[in-house]
């Protein structure tokens, strides 16, 4: 741009500061088109703010396609003047996927690694759930809408169980899933620079991971207003309707 113009360069980068422009950057977006939107927002927001009382509110969803990924070479430990050091190379050993289902009330995960994540390791985990959680108590499940979630045997499954209660995000909108958090924080702390040998080390991994949250869990908390995402939502749906 400094070129064409015959500009300089500090002047063209003084002009985008002025006025807020960082033409170098780009975000990306994805506006959910369900027609649910605002009542399924307002319906999990609630559950998160103000919890059913002698219910357990569990935030639900898969982590699949975790590699076991080990380095060509050993690394190099952390020492003064030098980072840790790993190959940009790896050898892959087959994948996991890990159930979670986060309480909200609590902050502990209930966490199960799997070789699939079809409807029929859906139901195990459900199962796993039914056991963990005390039988007084009525259990609300949040979730979002991956095909296993809704296949015909899981809502069979749902129905023998009556104190289950099924809440769905809405279509693509899984940032309302709390448990995605955690999923986050478990990338970034653990797998990210692990290295294994296999999947069984993997799992074992992740399955500390999981104990060692649960020793130290914190409460998850919603701070965002619900109003000022549906109207987010619809300023983002008028934007697009007047590009189109």
């Amino acid at each position: 741009m400094a070129k064409v113009t015959g500009v300089s360069l500090s002047y063209v980068q003084r002009v985008w500061r002025s006025h807020g422009l960082q033409p170098h950057r780009i975000r990306t977006f994805k506006l959910s088109n369900d027609p649910q939107f605002a009542a399924k927002v307002r319906d999990i927001v609630g559950l998160y703010v103000d919890p059913p009382a002698h219910a357990v509110v569990l935030s639900v969803d898969e982590k699949s396609q975790i590699q076991a990924l080990d380095r060509t070479q050993p690394g190099l430990p952390i020492k003064k003047g030098r980072a840790g050091t790993m190959t940009h190379d790896y050898k892959r050993h087959g994948t996991t996927t890990l159930f979670a289902a986060l309480d909200v009330l609590e902050g502990k995960v209930i966490g199960r690694c799997m070789q699939r994540h079809r409807h029929q390791e859906f139901i195990r985990f459900l199962n796993a759930i039914e056991k963990t959680v005390p039988t007084k108590k009525t259990v609300h499940v949040i979730l979002d809408n991956y095909a296993a979630h809704k296949h015909p045997k899981v809502i069979s499954w749902l129905a023998r169980h009556p104190r289950v209660t099924f809440h769905f995000t809405p279509t693509s909108a899984s940032w309302l899933n709390a448990v995605e958090g955690f999923f986050a924080v478990l990338t970034k702390r653990r797998l990210k620079r692990g290295t294994f040998v296999g999947i069984v080390d993997l799992q074992a991994a992740i399955n500390r991971y999981v104990a060692d949250h649960n020793t130290d869990p914190k409460p998850f908390r919603w701070k965002a207003n619900p109003d000022k995402i549906i109207a987010a939502a619809a300023r983002g749906h008028q934007t697009l309707d007047s590009i189109h």
